[in-house]
């Protein structure tokens, strides 16, 4: 007996069984018909929820917005096993309309996709600064922008966000460029905060609709809906005014035969052999390191001056171990460093407490991927919740406390609690190449304001004190909301020594 089998049908059933996924997805909320999880989807503070999801779902929550999957991973564990051990499939990043695409952020080293390209832009950054003995030609730079600073503060302190925002555009312009700003406001100081501001604006996730629907990046502009593109036309001027003009600047003068400060723009046309792409990676990767470092360590020094408002038994113990190790006869250097346990913990702590990038930038799975009996799908965008792991109260207890001696113990030896520099930075190959100028900023700066300054919360006209609340942006670096202290020297001694540190 012979049975006909319908061959249109038997393909199709086929076909759906070769479509069945292998494995699971993560566990994750429920979504609905088409806009999948997209109303989960929190407006601000996006790390909070990931962190009380995860309380249901575990380490690793899927998401669909709109057919786009993401993954969460909220363990350190998770995210080396993914980003790091994997990181030849996990180095990529997803595709921005709007910042990346049309404002052009796909040029900076935060943003790029994995690639040739990618790589130059961290040779050259890792042979300027990318460990810390590279980093220890640029210390000169570091001290004597810190000094003025110290000269600033105590000439006025009262907007304290502006004076750090000054330092550590200064540091880094002379670093990246070899240029040095005017104490006033500076032109190209000023026009990376105004790309940054682009950078803001235009990266974080769902404030674009472009970026969840792709295809209205063709609308012609003058059509209704289509006014995201004027926006990206004004702010992609301001990117590659950014880029342009301090590159030129330096390259100019070194055409000229003018006497330029060692920087990392001369360093590389010097060693580099010139050509469009050449130039371009050079270009670009500077204005990465001029972007990424004139906001990162700006946030941490901000935060550590909101910690030491907060917690005044903290600053009392670190200054006590300052006067110990410099005395009061001279500033604080690098070479202190190793014979100061305590303040190495604060600086810690300071980077735990409230981390500069709460979701760090978001990867992409560049393949399928089987990881932890799971399947995430090539294009998968995958975040990290530093915020979540660097609070999680097994690993730090009291977590929302500011409290270095997790780190250290009342001998001043290190104890076992996890490092937060091996999260904070980010993972894999994406791991940020600017984490040992980060370091060395934050660290000399703090300590030298811990060594001469007395920090406070301010009192209001009505004699009532004035408690910070402690609270930081919802940006992709973010940063301590607007907050009132008090700063002042600690002594006359202090004061003198302020005012004789470029005698």
């Amino acid at each position: 007996m012979l049975i006909l089998i319908n061959p249109t049908r038997a393909v199709l059933k086929d076909a759906a069984l070769q479509r069945k996924p292998p494995a699971p997805y993560p566990p994750g909320p429920k979504g609905l018909p088409i806009v999948g999880n997209m109303f989960d989807m929190p407006p601000a503070y996006p790390w909070h929820t990931f962190t009380d999801w995860g309380k249901t779902f575990g380490d690793i929550i899927y998401l669909n917005v709109l057919g786009q999957p993401t993954v969460i991973l909220n363990s350190a564990k998770q995210a080396t096993s993914l980003l790091d051990k994997k990181s030849s499939i996990y180095s990529d990043r997803p595709v921005l309309q709007m910042g990346g695409e049309l404002v052009g952020w796909n040029n900076s080293l935060a943003m790029m996709h994995q690639g040739h390209r990618l790589r130059e832009y961290r040779r050259y950054i890792h042979q300027s600064i990318g460990s810390k003995t590279s980093m220890e030609k640029h210390h000169g730079v570091i001290v004597e922008e810190d000094k003025k600073s110290l000269r600033r503060m105590l000439e006025s302190n009262e907007d304290i966000a502006a004076e750090i925002r000054k330092t550590a555009g200064a540091i880094i312009l002379r670093v990246t460029y070899g240029y040095t700003p005017q104490e006033d406001a500076d032109p190209m100081v000023m026009l990376v905060e105004e790309a940054l501001e682009t950078f803001a604006q235009t990266t974080a996730p769902g404030a674009w609709l472009v970026d969840i629907l792709p295809s209205l990046r063709h609308l012609p502009a003058w059509m209704p809906g289509a006014g995201f593109k004027k926006v990206a036309a004004d702010m992609r001027e301001v990117l590659l005014n950014m880029g342009n003009v301090p590159y030129q600047m330096t390259k100019q003068k070194l055409t000229n035969g003018l006497d330029v400060p060692s920087n990392f723009v001369a360093e590389c046309l010097d060693k580099e052999n010139l050509n469009a792409e050449t130039e371009h990676n050079i270009k670009w990767a500077a204005g990465s390191l001029y972007s990424g470092g004139a906001d990162t360590t700006v946030s941490s020094m901000h935060t550590f001056i909101l910690a030491m408002t907060l917690y005044p038994e903290v600053q009392k113990r670190a200054q006590a171990e300052i006067d110990l190790v410099v005395g009061n006869e001279r500033l604080p250097s690098f070479e202190d460093r190793a014979q100061l346990p305590f303040v190495e913990a604060l600086i810690k702590e300071v980077l735990r407490w409230r981390c500069v990038a709460p979701l760090g930038l978001p990867h992409r799975a560049t393949e399928d991927d089987i990881h932890d009996r799971f399947l995430i799908k090539k294009g998968t965008t995958v975040f990290v919740n530093i915020w979540g792991i660097l609070h999680d109260p097994e690993i730090y207890p009291n977590p929302d406390t500011f409290d270095p001696s997790r780190f250290v113990s009342e001998t001043g030896e290190p104890t076992d609690v996890p490092n937060p520099y091996n999260v904070c930075f980010g993972y894999g190959r994406r791991i940020c190449p600017g984490m040992n100028f980060a370091d060395a900023s934050v660290f000399l700066w703090s300590t030298m304001v811990l060594a001469v300054f007395d920090i406070s919360k301010a009192v209001g006209s009505d004699g009532k004190v004035i408690v910070p609340a402690a609270e930081h942006t919802s940006s992709v670096i973010s940063h301590p909301k607007p907050f009132k202290c008090l700063i002042v020297p600690r002594s006359e001694k202090a004061r003198r020594l302020i005012l004789s540190v470029d005698e």
